[in-house]
């Protein structure tokens, strides 16, 4: 290290002297956490000279939340990641408060561009403000500009925060100009989402507002992405303080809004609007465009409400989905974990057209490193509840119960163990289609994510249960056809 290090130089030794102490043992299988300390938004999600990039929102010396840097990490598969020098650090009067969420951009010269917000402190007589920075580089080492923030309040029409005026995601228009969509909490509208556009990405103009809570959807929207997909304009949004509605719950979540966008006009149309995540632990989603044409989201496997005060078990905490493969099918959001999930598969148990009644166990299908998709053919039974248990001993489980008649899936995990008083339970529509319900689960050690109807609704929570709570038992209320395809990873 240099005689006057940088505060980036003293967060990359302290991570090379961390790195030698950690062990990759405890770490989840395919699932990314920090390095060390704590993480929360998935920021910079790209594909870039040959590799997918993720950055993250990063506290490197401590596990709770703190000034928040730059962490990164690459990876092939999506799935298997190398950790990356931490990419930015707060270390310049126009983000001295902590380099918030953003993104990353190709430029037009190769270079990686990155947009993050800035946060200036709070001072004598001032709150502290929010505006937008840019810093270009090689893909891991970044030079901020000297113009930062590029994009201040005063680009703003009246009426739109200076203090809630974050996460912005940009891209490169067909044009070869730049777009992004920023989150801003309006006066009147309430959480809004904001289009500019620029030649250069430095030099940016605002274009309009593509849509506003309205105090519909939570009262602040954070984390927007914007994007064509099968025909239809989807703006993903991350409310705070939303009212439960719908199949909405209260709290902090994430939701999708389908219609469709006329550029010219800034005008977007809703068509649909319907939750990204049904879980307890999802938040502040990010998409990139892959090489093949699929739309990939990511998001952080955690929820405001219930971190703060979350066991710290490890020497660093959080993290986050698996990254999931977009479609839009009969005007709703669908979700499947990346294909490339197939590449962990350490074989093959299967178990076709069986009748399960009491509790059962079936033969090969166990673990907490699983991918394991059940299918229910209820509707030449009188099965009216299906239960699955996963993560189970003598003391333990995590409850999957469907309640068949109602169309209802409830997903429980207030036997697991915690003695927290947080919410543990969800309720999620889930109806037979076609004569079959299935139900597709990605265990990855403290984690579950349940894939509903092929990804129609999907289900992320984290799981207190002790690991070697392995168990997994099949029952109903009367006889029930289903099949069972369970691949261990590994």
């Amino acid at each position: 290290m240099s005689k006057n290090p940088t505060p980036l130089d003293r967060v990359r030794a302290f991570e090379r002297e961390q790195a030698m102490k950690l062990s990759s043992g405890e770490r989840p299988l395919f699932h990314l956490t920090p390095l060390v300390g704590w993480m929360n938004d998935p920021n910079g999600f790209c594909f870039y000279q040959g590799k997918y990039h993720l950055f993250y929102q990063y506290h490197p010396f401590s596990r709770d939340w703190g000034p928040m840097h730059w962490g990164h990490a690459v990876s092939e598969d999506l799935l298997r990641w190398t950790y990356q020098p931490c990419a930015l650090a707060p270390d310049t009067a126009a983000d001295a408060g902590g380099c918030f969420s953003g993104s990353a951009v190709q430029m037009k010269d190769g270079r990686l561009m990155l947009v993050y917000t800035g946060v200036q402190p709070a001072g004598t007589f001032r709150r502290e403000t929010q505006a937008q920075c840019v810093a270009i580089g090689d893909g891991m080492n970044f030079e901020k500009s000297l113009l930062n923030p590029v994009i201040r309040h005063a680009h703003l029409p009246e009426g739109y925060s200076e203090f809630d005026f974050r996460d912005p995601k940009a891209w490169m228009a067909e044009d070869g100009t730049f777009r992004m969509v920023v989150a801003n909490r309006q006066k009147e509208r309430q959480g809004s989402i904001l289009l500019l556009s620029s030649p250069d990405g430095l030099e940016w103009s605002f274009r309009g507002e593509i849509d506003a809570s309205r105090g519909e959807y939570g009262r602040m929207w954070e984390c927007p992405d914007f994007f064509p997909l099968d025909g239809k304009q989807v703006l993903l949004v991350s409310p705070q303080e939303m009212h439960a509605r719908e199949e909405f719950h209260a709290g902090y979540g994430t939701v999708a809004l389908l219609g469709s966008f006329d550029e010219k006009e800034c005008a977007f149309a809703r068509e649909s609007v319907q939750p990204v995540d049904h879980g307890l632990n999802y938040y502040a989603s990010q998409t990139l465009l892959a090489p093949d044409g699929r739309r990939i989201m990511i998001g952080w496997m955690d929820n405001w409400e219930t971190c703060k005060e979350a066991p710290r078990r490890h020497p660093w905490y959080a993290q986050m989905s698996v990254p999931r493969e977009l479609r839009v099918e009969d005007g709703r959001l669908m979700q499947r974990p990346v294909r490339e999930i197939k590449a962990l598969w350490q074989g093959t148990v299967r178990h076709e057209n069986i009748e399960i009644y009491e509790e059962t166990q079936l033969p090969g299908i166990r673990g907490r490193l699983l991918d394991l998709t059940v299918t229910l053919f209820p509707e030449s039974s009188a099965c009216r509840r299906f239960t699955l248990h996963v993560a189970k001993d003598a003391s333990h489980y995590v409850q999957i119960r469907c309640e068949l008649a109602r169309g209802e899936l409830v997903f429980d995990r207030s036997h697991g163990g915690s003695h927290r008083d947080i919410v543990h339970t969800r309720h999620i529509r889930a109806n037979v289609k076609h004569g079959h319900l299935t139900l597709r689960l990605l265990m990855d050690r403290e984690s579950i994510e349940l894939f509903i109807n092929d990804g129609e609704r999907v289900v992320t929570s984290l799981i207190p249960t002790p690991m070697d709570a392995d168990g997994i038992t099949f029952a109903a209320d009367a006889p029930v056809t289903l099949s069972a395809e369970a691949h261990p990873l590994g």
